[in-house]
């Protein structure tokens, strides 16, 4: 029954907290401008993509220590979205065998 109520209220949160569209606002449809992909198939690989929106994604991916114990891929990358203030923001990370290491940058907003 607990279970029951937390998952309702955690619902209901969601839904409270989610952005809300006014009436008769459009939000148009985003696009996908570029896609790039490339795997090796044993591990190493990178892909990167832009969104109408200006959203950007990059990420590459190494493995290091092929076929021993400490067999491991190592990833870096970057993401990028424009906030609805106009804000930039940018996380660069590194997710390697230390751990995910995320960086948080935030530039004012572009002139279009």
């Amino acid at each position: 029954m607990k279970l029951v109520f937390v998952m309702v209220a955690l619902s209901a949160t969601a839904v409270a907290t989610a952005p809300q569209l006014r009436q008769g606002e459009n939000i148009p449809a985003v696009q996908l401008v570029r896609f790039d992909s490339d795997n090796d198939g044993l591990g190493t690989y990178s892909y990167s993509f832009e969104q109408s929106d200006k959203t950007l994604r990059e990420e590459q991916g190494e493995l290091k220590n092929a076929g021993t114990d400490d067999e491991s891929i190592s990833v870096k990358g970057s993401y990028s979205w424009i906030a609805p203030d106009g804000d930039i923001y940018k996380v660069t990370y590194i997710a390697d065998e230390t751990g995910f290491q995320p960086k948080i940058e935030k530039s004012s907003s572009i002139s279009t």
